[in-house]
């Protein structure tokens, strides 16, 4: 007898429809539990989507819970042509008056002789350079020259090769001694110039020159003047409130604790340097709280909303932590705190939750709250001395919340724990249930595959009887 080679042949059955069939019903609760994970990813998804916003939610009431927030202050001058001005850590609410005498210049030199272009050859020798301050008398006469302290001569070595005016100013500038050296065009010709690379009396610097470069030499003392000085080294002079002020810098970085001021040149009238708190930003930081509010309680009612019309629902529909989340942060918000006076509401200061949830701002109210800084600042962020946590300022209690719900055992990070455990266990059930399918699916298989060799050999046996009593009629 022959053997059965595929399932169906001996008996005529449709096997393969069969077992398909019978296993395609083991493998649904496998779908099911499928969608259900997903479902469950979707929520996680969603869950670090709220947890991203209210990160930035925490960290932009975290900036009106510092304290250098209310202490920031802003400098403005009357005069920024003459006089601008920046107020850093320290800087004292007031006016201050700023007279500009002389401005801080470097000392610069050209060349008396022009020469036909920067290839034209000078000569060779030594030049060195030596800074300190120079001293004059009344009638502006050299008197005398002072090494600068902590600096050394440098002596260049001009050599052949070197010995073009371009060759000379590249040597200076390679030298790095204190001088920067440039190339002027005129009319006349090429001049070498030299300017300290610093402004202020004590970086004036002579220059001894030998050899073929005598004509590069600077020392009024001993009247050698073949450069030719067009501006002197001079300090910065100031009256600020009255008193004068030196300053090798037309930057003044200590004349007043806290304030930046730069000199830009003399004023006929003082500039009045005003300092006052810096509202601007403050408001800028309520700006970015209301907007990250606002963010979050837009994200948990699109999630957790009920769309009766598409007979849809958000991910995080019916979730209670999502809904605990948006039902204290909105309860915060509509609160009250006793700490900053009559201002107890923050829709008293032009912050108003609309029937969305969603702080909607009124730039009159805001405005007007903000000249009032320090009932402003109790506002958010004040701390009642009783310990008493719902009485804290706004952003304070914002911040605490927070900080517990993303904390390792918060209410967002224990939900979020839950979720993911949930997945781990379908994904492991979904697992053991596949290999229930398999086995159920190798049991069916030997099972029909067992009935079609039987009903194989029994058809061929039912053929066998039937041609014996075909044969014995015949013999009849």
């Amino acid at each position: 007898m022959a053997t059965i080679t595929s399932a169906g042949i001996g008996s005529g059955l449709d096997i393969e429809s069969l077992v398909s069939k019978l296993v395609a019903a083991e493998r649904t609760p496998i779908a099911q539990l499928a969608q259900r994970t997903e479902g469950l990813k979707t929520e996680l998804s969603v869950f670090g989507k709220v947890q991203g916003a209210l990160s930035t939610l925490r960290d932009a009431a975290s900036k009106l819970t510092a304290p250098s927030t209310w202490g920031g202050t802003l400098a403005t001058s009357s005069d920024t042509n003459s006089v601008t001005v920046s107020a850093g850590v320290g800087a004292a609410i007031g006016n201050v008056s700023v007279d500009v005498k002389k401005l801080a210049s470097a000392q610069t030199l050209v060349s008396g002789t022009p020469y036909a272009s920067s290839t034209t050859t000078v000569g060779q020798g030594n030049l060195t350079i030596t800074l300190g301050a120079w001293q004059t008398d009344a009638d502006g006469n050299v008197t005398g020259f002072t090494d600068k302290a902590g600096a050394t001569p440098v002596t260049i070595s001009i050599g052949a090769g070197k010995d073009t005016l371009a060759g000379i100013r590249d040597s200076i500038n390679a030298a790095n001694a204190g001088v920067t050296a440039s190339i002027v065009n005129d009319a006349n010709g090429s001049r070498l110039t030299l300017r300290s690379t610093a402004t202020g009396e004590t970086n004036g610097f002579r220059i001894d020159a030998d050899g073929g470069l005598v004509d590069l030499g600077y020392d009024p003392r001993i009247g050698v003047t073949s450069m030719i000085q067009t501006l002197p080294a001079q300090n910065a002079r100031a009256l600020i409130n009255g008193i004068e002020i030196s300053s090798e810098s037309n930057t003044l970085k200590e004349a007043i604790d806290g304030l930046n001021i730069t000199l830009l040149k003399t004023t006929t009238i003082p500039a009045s340097v005003a300092v006052g708190q810096d509202k601007d930003s403050i408001k800028k930081l309520i700006s970015d709280f209301t907007t990250a509010y606002n963010a979050v309680n837009a994200l948990l009612r699109e999630q957790t909303k009920y769309d009766a019309g598409s007979k849809t629902a958000g991910p995080l529909q019916g979730d209670t932590t999502a809904i605990g989340l948006q039902n204290m942060l909105r309860s915060i918000i509509g609160g009250t705190t006793t700490l900053a006076g009559s201002i107890g509401r923050l829709a008293q200061v032009g912050l108003e939750a609309g029937s969305d949830g969603n702080i909607k701002t009124s730039e009159t109210k805001l405005n007007t709250a903000l000249g009032d800084l320090d009932s402003l600042k109790k506002l958010f962020m004040g701390l009642d001395s009783g310990g008493v946590s719902s009485n804290d300022g706004f952003a304070q209690r914002i911040r605490s919340y927070i900080d517990g719900a993303l904390s390792t055992d918060g209410r967002l990070s224990s939900r979020q724990t839950g979720i993911q455990k949930q997945i781990d266990n379908n994904n492991k059930r979904q697992s053991q249930l596949e290999d229930r399918v398999s086995l159920t699916e190798a049991r069916l298989r030997a099972r029909y595959t067992a009935l079609d060799t039987q009903m194989s050999k029994l058809n061929g046996l039912s053929n066998y009887v039937s041609q014996q009593l075909n044969q014995l009629n015949k013999s009849s």
